[in-house]
């Protein structure tokens, strides 16, 4: 609790919005010591999953709803709030969809007053997409996601996290950290020129695309692959190699052998191909006769309504779903930087136990680290050590079975991880 009370911002650094109070920090005890005890309990052999939001059902507008509001339902006689009503409760509020609405009385302490309908377009945060999802008030909002899994929050914004035992605060997203956005730059050169060529040849005004617009989009395509993964509850690997390593890799080599893969065509490249045809769809939508050097950005991609980019989007989603699927089984998913997909059940070869010691990054630059170990982790990551080592410029994502994701790179002379590498719930 203490750790939560220090870390809660006094405001917030991006919009400049001030947070909502919290209880007094004996009230804010019970209910996080409540949240606790209930995630030890069981449903009907279901393990008990919610979100709660404390905050007065007042403030929550009753005109409002989803998919671009909260829909607030309140009880006609509030619930006291304990963790056996929480048990019983928490089946009928999907995690994904809903919280429990709770606020505190003077007299009668804290209350469950009712429901609060959030719809599931928050997880795009996680799981990558481009509809536009109502943001949660700034107020205290807690999620619990199994035995010991707790998360608090201010509105949308993981503070801290219990998590195995470990309390972490959440750091900012390594998928934007400058070292990262460099090692693609080259791709993204080369599927702007394929963008710029089509362009060229069309016959009415395209609207001229942001700078970051994809590097967004190829991210969105990421967090698609690994919210995938996640929701199988089983784990895997995923390879992102540059050009020239991906084609010595499907030879014969000492690093790694992949069991199934692709033959050189363009269904390989599907990923790319969508991608492509993304931007200039998007680009071909916003166009205008009227403004010619319209400049359109990721904003401006998630608000759009066309037909054809919805179906492109729809193709996208089923690739990802199609890739996380390959991470079922035994071995890594290999895909080339340039968006190749090139085979999966990859087995990395060697010792895995050469790199004795890794660095965990503290900071998104990998500024600040601190040397552990590599004995404490499983077969899995300790691979993925191996392979960073001998390979400087490969990138490995690693998905456990409870659905934490580490990334793992060779960074500043040493293999170096960013653990949590995505914002939002989904493995804290």
């Amino acid at each position: 609790m203490r750790f939560v009370l220090a870390k809660w911002p006094s405001v917030d650094e991006e919009t400049g919005e001030i947070p909502e109070e919290l209880p007094d920090q004996r009230t804010l005890q019970r209910l996080l010591s409540i949240c606790y005890q209930a995630s030890l309990l069981r449903e009907e052999e279901r393990t008990v999953d919610f979100r709660l939001i404390l905050r007065e059902p007042s403030l929550f507008p009753a005109e409002e709803g989803t998919p671009d509001g909260l829909h607030r339902l309140i009880f006609t006689q509030p619930r006291p709030f304990n963790e056996y009503e929480l048990q019983r409760l928490s089946p009928a509020v999907d995690f994904y969809r809903s919280l429990i609405g709770v606020r505190f009385d003077p007299i009668l302490g804290l209350q469950m007053w009712g429901i609060v309908h959030s719809g599931p377009r928050w997880m795009q945060s996680v799981f990558g997409g481009r509809r536009t999802a109502a943001p949660l008030p700034p107020a205290l909002v807690v999620y619990v996601a199994g035995p010991g899994r707790i998360a608090v929050c201010r509105g949308s914004e993981i503070v801290a996290s219990l998590n195995g035992g470990k309390i972490t605060r959440a750091s900012r997203d390594v998928f934007n950290a400058p070292w990262l956005r460099a090692s693609f730059d080259e791709v993204r050169s080369e599927l702007y020129a394929l963008h710029q060529k089509a362009r060229a040849q069309a016959s009415s005004p395209w609207a001229v695309l942001a700078p970051d617009f994809v590097r967004k989009l190829v991210q969105q395509v990421v967090k698609r692959i690994i919210g995938s993964i996640r929701n199988s509850h089983h784990g895997g690997t995923l390879v992102y190699l540059p050009e020239e390593q991906a084609a010595a890799l499907c030879c014969d080599n000492q690093f790694m052998s992949i069991k199934y893969q692709f033959v050189e065509e363009e269904p390989r490249q599907r990923l790319r191909t969508l991608i492509v045809n993304i931007m200039n769809a998007f680009a071909e939508a916003a166009g205008s006769a009227s403004e010619p050097d319209r400049v359109v950005g990721w904003e401006h991609y998630i608000l759009c309504r066309s037909e054809k980019l919805a179906l492109l989007d729809e193709a996208l989603f089923d690739v990802a779903h199609l890739i996380a699927g390959f991470a079922s089984i035994d071995g890594a998913v290999v895909i080339s930087k340039r968006q190749e997909l090139l085979g999966f059940g990859a087995v990395i070869s060697g010792d895995i136990d050469k790199v004795e010691a890794v660095a965990r990054a503290m900071d998104v630059e990998g500024s600040h680290t601190m040397m552990e170990g590599s004995e404490r982790v499983g077969t899995r990551h300790r691979a993925a050590y191996r392979l960073c080592h001998d390979l400087h410029d490969a990138i490995v994502i690693v998905l456990s079975h409870d659905g934490s994701a580490r990334l793992v790179t060779w960074h500043q002379d040493k293999v170096t991880y960013w653990d949590q590498i995505t914002a939002g719930v989904a493995g804290f």
